[in-house]
């Protein structure tokens, strides 16, 4: 089985140009809020490090998937938050800054959360040969390399040049976005026999993760008593996974992998983009104030 070029070969670059793009956004005090606002940041990073992969092991199970696609939904739902999700919840006008923070600390955290769900996955759906091409180690320094340290020069260059960088960023970011749809264009058309043939089960497991992982972090984070903006900031980062990072680790190991992710990338944008249109109103009537405890 013949790995795809897009996926193999240019989504890793393009993600490691997102992940950098990410970096000239975020500073030290982001990842500091940690322990200055430790309730709003603490829900969002539980969330997408053990509630958004065990509910795809659910819905796994829940749809029958066969071992590879379900082993590929666990992968996109042990992914973290992307850098899309920052964007949508400005335009929601939610919590940016939280919504940046969960991000920039999930993609740091995906070092461990990715390759140990990975590995859980491929045990519990007896995912036959899968074992036998994954190296969690390789794994590991493949995340390290596409997401922390292409994260870590941009806040670098960032802290070394502010001004400069607050002037190309927008640009930069753009030019980042159109490169990564691009990119997962040329992996679902690379892939699309196989994203086909197992459509109507991806399709239908894909959406119930998007909206189940939605619904129930905006629950869980009104019942903790986040007001709505930033409880639309953890809801966006559950519905909008680095994408990008699911399709390239999975490709490193069976391109069969990739099918979840490229088809859950196909659409999250539509849901995501609903649930923050649905909120813009809700959110404009609270005060603008950044992440609270």
């Amino acid at each position: 089985m013949e790995d795809s070029v897009f996926a193999t070969v240019l989504l890793p670059i393009a993600l490691a140009v997102i992940m950098f793009s990410l970096g000239m956004s975020l500073t030290v005090d982001d990842f500091r809020r940690v322990v200055v606002y430790p309730r709003g940041i603490s829900i969002g990073i539980l969330n997408l490090a053990i509630l958004s992969p065990l509910l795809a092991f659910g819905i796994a199970e829940l749809f029958d998937l066969k071992p590879a696609m379900a082993v590929g939904l666990v992968l996109l739902g042990a992914s973290p938050g992307g850098t899309m999700a920052n964007l949508l919840t400005h335009l929601a006008r939610g919590d940016t800054a939280l919504s940046i923070s969960i991000t920039g600390i999930s993609s740091v955290a995906s070092a461990i959360t990715v390759p140990l769900f990975l590995s859980l996955s491929i045990d519990h759906f007896g995912a036959v040969g899968l074992e036998d091409d994954v190296s969690m180690l390789g794994v590991v320094a493949r995340v390290l390399a596409i997401t922390v340290v292409p994260l870590a020069l941009g806040m670098r260059l960032r802290a070394r040049r502010p001004s400069r960088i607050a002037e190309i960023q927008p640009r930069f970011q753009r030019i980042a976005f159109i490169l990564f749809l691009g990119i997962v264009v040329g992996v679902v058309i690379a892939e699309n026999e196989r994203v086909f043939e197992n459509l109507d089960a991806v399709l239908a497991a894909a959406v119930a993760l998007n909206l189940a992982a939605m619904a129930i972090s905006f629950t869980i984070a009104r019942l903790a008593r986040l007001d709505d903006r930033q409880s639309t900031a953890i809801a966006i980062e559950l519905g909008v996974h680095n994408t990008a990072l699911a399709i390239a680790v999975a490709a490193t190991i069976d391109t069969e992998l990739t099918i979840p992710a490229a088809v859950y990338a196909s659409f999250m944008f539509v849901s995501a983009g609903l649930f923050a249109r649905l909120m813009y109103r809700r959110n404009d009537a609270e005060a603008p104030a950044g992440a609270q405890s």
